[in-house]
């Protein structure tokens, strides 16, 4: 007898339910990629979904209505009869279109609408260029007028947080590599002892630590520097990056390092010969954990480096941003995405062995 094949509503349901989640997901930064393209007139006007193909309201002709005409009873225009709230609504008439009353009751005019599908979208570059490298931008009103304003200027922001990063993931990356080859295969006295100390470290939370790491700092002359927050990072990325890189190198073949121990190799050279090749996933899913946390936090960098402008990274240019220029979206949108690029650069490049580093070690 046949098997019976399984039931697939299980895993279908499964796959529907990702994907309406992954979309949900995708749908706001959709929403800030577009208005990021946008010119300001538009983004304050519409919301960024009417880019996409629509019918809307489109003025054909304009009266003005006669002053004898008395406001207070129904009026007709167009063929269609109505109040004057009615006509500030919006009366349809029989062959679709539409009679809006514009203005007061007593100085006002009618125009007639028809639904017509929207052309292609305006698209511009200005507000990338205002955010990146705009020393000044000019903003232009719907009369025509312009006025000047200081520009953002980002990209001193940009490179600080290369600054910052870079050096924040790479540090604990080397050290909790060495730290985790000697967990793994060297043995000394207390070594589980000093593990299990080193791994009960991932409960202590980031923000108790603030303000005596604060006060050292101050005392070392450390405080506004990038050195403080290369240190701070490292020092709180450690546990995890131990916890994570000893499972992947615990669950190496030992036959390897035996042959190498055999061929006289010492533990230095077995360490940058052998592990490191074969930890590259490890290294890299820890690498995109320590990547994005350094390149999105702001309570670190605005505690250790302060709101000097010289040395902001981008999430403390973002949130001045978001104080100063609440109303210029055109602005605010360009910015949130200039700082996703990377991460999600860093992240795609990577992401072939992230699955593969954090399981691994967890099958024997």
């Amino acid at each position: 007898m046949a098997m019976s094949k399984g039931n697939p509503f299980p895993r279908a349901f499964v796959n529907g339910t990702l994907a309406v989640i992954c979309l949900i997901w995708l749908i706001p930064t959709l929403g800030l990629f577009v208005s990021s393209f946008r010119p300001r007139d538009e983004i304050m006007s519409s919301g960024w979904w009417t880019v996409l193909p629509h019918k809307q309201w489109v003025t054909v002709s304009e009266m003005k209505p006669d002053a004898t005409i008395d406001r207070n009873a129904p009026m007709t225009f167009e063929g269609a009869t109505a109040t004057f709230e009615q006509f500030r609504q919006g009366v349809e008439t029989a062959d679709g279109k539409r009679v809006v009353w514009i203005g007061n009751k007593r100085a006002g005019t009618v125009q007639v609408q028809q639904q017509e599908w929207s052309g292609l979208p305006s698209v511009t570059l200005q507000n990338y260029h205002d955010v990146l490298a705009g020393k000044d931008v000019t903003i232009q009103s719907d009369t025509g007028e312009e006025a000047v304003r200081k520009g953002e200027d980002m990209s001193d922001a940009f490179i600080n947080s290369i600054a910052v990063t870079l050096p924040a993931v790479i540090i604990p990356i080397l050290m909790a590599a060495f730290a985790a080859y000697g967990f793994a295969w060297m043995r000394f006295p207390g070594r589980k002892l000093v593990f299990a100390l080193m791994v009960a470290l991932l409960v202590v939370p980031l923000q108790i630590a603030l303000v005596p790491v604060l006060t050292d700092y101050v005392h070392l002359r450390l405080n506004g520097t990038y050195l403080s927050v290369w240190l701070a990072h490292t020092g709180f990325g450690l546990p995890l990056a131990v916890f994570l890189l000893y499972n992947y190198i615990s669950s190496l073949p030992r036959e390897i390092m035996e042959a190498a121990i055999v061929d006289g190799a010492s533990h230095f050279k077995i360490f940058w010969r052998l592990v490191l090749p074969l930890s590259t996933p490890a290294l890299a899913s820890f690498a995109i954990f320590q990547f994005l946390w350094v390149w999105n936090d702001y309570l670190v960098a605005l505690i250790f480096i302060g709101n000097v402008p010289g040395v902001q990274v981008l999430t403390m240019r973002l949130a001045d941003m978001v104080g100063s220029r609440g109303s210029d979206w055109h602005l605010l949108t360009a910015g949130g995405f200039v700082s996703m690029i990377l991460p999600l650069v860093i992240f795609f490049s990577l992401q072939r062995y992230f699955v593969r580093g954090l399981t691994a070690g967890s099958v024997k």
